[in-house]
């Protein structure tokens, strides 16, 4: 293990309690890794069906019926990843942050997230007028969402 260099908040988050035990103990690693991907599974998956419905997949399954069902399932994976994954993260934030391919990540992760976000904010609020399928415009935003995702992940 090097010592961590960097700035000094990365330094101070590698070398808290957190950090260390994440790095020392044999099983911590692995369980908070395995956590963070059943997340990644349960997010993912119920995005994609989400997703596919409203590509047009299924059309006589109500939209509304599909959100109520897989939105709390991708809202809950999130009480999974997001603090397995700063766990992960302060095993080897100094690593981390200096590392393209993890800066990579948080980009897709953050156009994503705005991607969900203005999806949820403005177009899913007129769910209820839609009759059989999301409109056309909107379908182009899906398919950014898929490519942020599929990046991401």
């Amino acid at each position: 293990m090097h010592p961590p260099t960097g700035p000094a908040w990365l330094v101070w988050l590698e070398t808290t309690g957190l950090a260390v035990a994440m790095r020392q103990w044999l099983w911590l690693y692995p369980i908070v890794e395995i956590l963070h991907i059943i997340g990644l599974a349960v997010l993912v998956g119920a995005a994609a069906l989400f997703d596919l419905r409203l590509l047009g997949v299924s059309r006589t399954l109500p939209v509304t019926a599909l959100a109520s069902h897989l939105l709390p399932w991708a809202r809950a994976s999130l009480l999974l990843i997001m603090p397995s994954g700063l766990m992960m993260f302060t095993a080897h934030a100094t690593e981390m942050a200096s590392n393209p391919a993890f800066q990579l990540k948080l980009v897709l992760l953050a156009a994503a997230a705005l991607n969900a976000a203005a999806f949820h904010l403005r177009t899913f609020r007129t769910v209820a007028a839609w009759i059989v399928e999301h409109p056309r415009l909107q379908q182009q935003k899906l398919r950014r969402s898929y490519r942020c995702y599929s990046g991401a992940a």
